[in-house]
């Protein structure tokens, strides 16, 4: 399987809470909610689109619990979202949760991460799909492990917050496969990994 990572960003590329307040108020954030004026019909048909295509899932912590604590209880059975995310297997990675009783969950990454994670890839199947758990997912892009990027850019400008592509983060190329707009202006824009930077000068 290939790895997927879908996340929401604003112009100044944090990624901290777009869902609500509360969702992560870490650093005295208090911006969190910043993505929800934006969501329109476009929105919800590239997340329906995407999660289609998903046979497993692979969450941070942080991801796995505020998905845990909603969709368990959506049992629309046209609802994309809700019947992969509930019925298809989830691989959290954490050092320190004890117990993933979600349904098909399993934790990873006790011992090595990496190790974990390039085992799940040579699984047969589609897509493993991240959604959100920036802070995972700066640690496998450091190890190449993430092939393609959904990165979702609001028209909004923060000033604070937890950061994707933060200092020290591995030098990698990316070719753009697919670009869209919404009707709010979230530019919606899928980026596959294509190696190291190259360099030159004008």
């Amino acid at each position: 399987m290939k790895i997927t990572f879908t996340q929401f960003l604003t112009l100044d590329g944090v990624f901290q809470a777009p869902g609500g307040p509360d969702e992560d108020r870490g650093g005295g954030f208090e911006h969190g909610g910043w993505s929800v004026p934006y969501g329109d019909d476009d929105f919800g048909a590239f997340i329906d689109q995407v999660f289609a295509q998903a046979d497993a899932f692979l969450l941070g912590r942080g991801t796995y619990e505020i998905f845990a604590g909603y969709w368990p209880a959506v049992h629309d059975p046209d609802n994309v979202v809700a019947t992969k995310l509930n019925d298809l297997p989830k691989y959290v990675a954490s050092t320190t949760l004890t117990d993933a009783d979600w349904q098909n969950s399993r934790i990873i990454g006790r011992e090595d991460l990496v190790k974990d994670v390039t085992a799940l890839k040579e699984q047969p199947g589609r897509e493993l799909q991240m959604h959100g758990s920036g802070g995972l997912a700066r640690s496998l892009l450091g190890h190449d492990l993430i092939d393609a990027l959904h990165l979702l850019t609001f028209p909004v400008v923060l000033g604070t917050g937890k950061r994707l592509f933060a200092e020290g983060v591995l030098p990698t190329a990316f070719r753009l496969t697919q670009s869209r707009t919404t009707s709010t202006g979230v530019v919606i824009s899928t980026y596959e990994r294509a190696g190291r930077p190259e360099y030159g000068s004008y």
